[in-house]
């Protein structure tokens, strides 16, 4: 069985890092380029409502997720062929239960946001949870060995190939259909190339009942955790989709993807290269572990400080940089946006230790909260403020989930607030000198956009 020795954790955990934020770079540059074509090629109401398909699909899955994949790389017997082949096997189970549910809810969603469009669109993108069904689980054998250089270009290349086949089809169709076919492209490439990454291992079907016992009941609180985890990062898309035109959908979902950013390095690290890493420690007595954790996750703050204060200052330069004048309002959201990411910043920095500990529950209690505030702020804040208090009950949504896993970190011994104040602070005032820095240059303050 394949495991990661200690003494070689700093240089994988260095390498894993290197590859990650490489990778998230490259990915968002292709990302952000390929959307300033789509938005030129498509209306904004056609982001809009695929931002509310592809969140119910999204909430599908994480709704149903066992945590296979987690499994995989957080269980001792994640290498045997058995335990391995078995997952496979309920993957792709739950692909067809997903895309059944897709059939069902089409009705439902349609009528509810009153979009006819809605009743060919979901049942025909679900089909894509059948076809990644049938990925075999290569991906995550690979973040096991911390093998990322093989897992981030396999993801960079499926990444551009999708790219360039939904901008040609936007060219050529102008019409939802090319986010629909360019979909279809991009699973079938993902479910038949995870075949190809580890020569050797190929997908077989399983059935054993103890590894079935292992990742059920591992998955049992990450089923919850996941669930949780999809209303509170992902309901803000569809309550918007409710209370706003599906053309303002649109426009938020440009200004959350840019502000956003940090926070996806960081759950990048934190899935990729934290998790397996603590997973590998998770022995050694609290108090050394706790002193571990601090240590290099300081190193992770820094950085963090430094591009997210970045972003709060310039993102609404970049909007207006990128984007045509149809997408203006997206300038004043996304320093509001931008400040509510660090709170997030520190929950991820610190909810891989817990996970690793085998203890998911912490996770759950933590998105119920965020959900919460989202459920019941977003509807409460429109009535009063409109679309800015909206706005700014999304960005405030973080603080609750940070603040429960907090005291989940107090519970298991790795408690780390002192760290949390120091590095607030330190981001204020790396955000204080930007936001200064950008007024003598005659940029103005980007929070008076806002009024």
């Amino acid at each position: 069985m394949t495991t990661l020795k200690k003494p070689n954790l700093k240089k994988l955990a260095i390498n894993g890092a290197f590859w990650t934020i490489a990778g998230y770079g490259a990915s968002q540059i292709l990302r952000f380029g390929g959307n300033i074509f789509l938005t030129r090629l498509l209306q904004p109401e056609f982001f809009g409502l695929m931002a509310v398909v592809n969140t119910l699909l999204m909430g599908l899955e994480l709704f149903s997720d066992l945590g296979i994949n987690q499994s995989i790389i957080q269980n001792k017997r994640g290498e045997e062929d058995r335990f391995v082949n078995t997952a496979w096997t309920l993957q792709i189970i739950r692909g067809f239960m997903i895309w059944l549910i897709c059939l069902t809810i089409s009705y439902p969603a349609a009528f509810f946001y009153k979009e006819p469009r809605l009743l060919w669109l979901l049942p025909i993108m679900g089909l894509v949870t059948i076809i990644l069904g049938f990925s075999y689980p290569s991906q995550s054998l690979l973040n096991r060995r911390m093998e990322l250089n093989k897992v981030i270009i396999f993801d960079f290349i499926i990444q551009v190939v999708s790219l360039v086949a939904l901008i040609l089809l936007a060219w050529w169709l102008k019409d939802l259909w090319a986010f629909v076919i360019s979909g279809i492209i991009s699973g079938l490439m993902r479910a038949i190339g995870t075949h190809f990454l580890i020569p050797g291992k190929k997908g077989k079907f399983a059935w054993d009942k103890d590894a079935l016992n292992e990742i059920v009941s591992f998955g049992r609180w990450m089923f919850v955790a996941t669930a949780l985890m999809f209303l509170a990062e992902q309901s803000d898309r569809l309550i918007l989709g409710k209370l706003l035109s599906f053309g303002v959908v649109g426009v938020y979902t440009i200004a959350a993807t840019l502000a956003n950013v940090p926070r996806e390095v960081i759950k990048g690290l934190s899935f990729r290269v934290i998790f397996p890493i603590i997973s590998n420690q998770v022995d050694l007595p609290r108090r050394e572990l706790r002193i571990k954790i601090i240590r290099q996750r300081w190193k992770i703050l820094l950085g963090a400080i430094a591009l997210l204060a970045f972003l709060v200052s310039t993102g609404d330069l970049i909007i207006a940089t990128l984007y045509d004048q149809r997408y203006t309002e997206a300038r004043w959201m996304m320093p509001i946006l931008s400040c509510g990411i660090w709170f997030s910043i520190l929950f991820y920095t610190t909810s891989p230790a817990l996970l690793a500990l085998g203890k998911p529950f912490y996770a759950a209690q933590s998105n119920l909260l965020r959900f919460l505030m989202i459920s019941l702020g977003m509807p409460l804040a429109f009535t009063l403020k409109g679309t800015l208090g909206v706005i700014i009950i999304v960005a405030l949504s973080d603080l609750p989930l940070y603040i429960a896993n907090l005291y989940g970190m107090w519970r298991e011994g790795l408690f780390c607030v002192i760290q949390d104040v120091r590095a607030t602070a330190l981001f204020m005032g790396v955000l204080i000198l930007f936001l200064a820095i950008r007024n003598l240059l005659g940029f103005g303050n980007p929070f008076i956009l806002m009024s």
